[in-house]
């Protein structure tokens, strides 16, 4: 893995310490899962180089995996902004799916306008269960529109997210992964190998680990 996209993006995002690693004190995600591993890639926006470098490589995903793409969809709140700069680049139009309806004025789910029939790709930061992902799908897909794939900046991998990402027929590429970055903090010094085995431990049960119960 050498060299690979993957690896030059997750050396960027330990850079700009992006990846948060404290066992100590798990993180608790949206999901109500406990982890002690943490990647925050929006920060890539405060920096003007690295936001470019994660738009050109989405927008490259894009043109080489889903070239017939007639629109861009950012997933809320995350990748509104990274989906706008993908969009501009491309000269597509945008809309962004929020989690839920706006509780004033229109109240709707979909930000923009998406016409029926359009084929729509989806921009998301970052992909843990894919459940907040797959809803957006779901909005775009109950709106009339063909949602031809996912791009992301970082996926965990869980096989959870897989199963859910291939039962909704979505193809998803990201610009890297866990395996990715473990690989590049393990050779920077930023994890040791004591804690390897805490993090498999995690990996190979997300839902259920907790760092307290022994």
């Amino acid at each position: 893995m050498a060299n690979s996209l993957e690896t030059i993006f997750a050396g960027k995002l330990l850079d700009i310490k992006a990846i948060k690693l404290q066992p100590e004190n798990p993180f608790t995600w949206a999901s109500g899962w406990k982890s002690p591993f943490y990647c925050d890639n929006r920060k890539t926006l405060a920096y003007p180089d690295l936001r470019s470098f994660v738009k050109l490589e989405l927008c490259r995903m894009i043109l080489e995996n889903f070239p017939e793409a007639e629109a861009v969809a950012g997933v809320a709140t995350g990748a509104i902004a990274q989906g706008a700069l993908v969009a501009d680049s491309l000269n597509l139009p945008f809309s962004y799916v929020r989690s839920k309806p706006k509780d004033h004025g229109m109240t709707n789910l979909i930000e923009g306008e998406v016409k029926p029939g359009t084929k729509v790709v989806v921009v998301e930061d970052l992909i843990s269960t894919g459940g907040s992902s797959l809803k957006a799908v779901e909005a775009l897909r109950n709106a009339g529109c063909e949602v031809i794939g996912m791009v992301a900046s970082y996926t965990y991998g869980f096989p959870v997210a897989e199963k859910a990402f291939a039962d909704a027929g979505v193809k998803l590429i990201t610009l890297t992964n866990y395996e990715a970055v473990l690989e590049v903090a393990l050779k920077t010094g930023y994890i040791t190998e004591a804690q390897i085995p805490m993090l498999n431990e995690w990996r190979a049960n997300p839902s259920e680990w907790n760092p307290a119960v022994k």
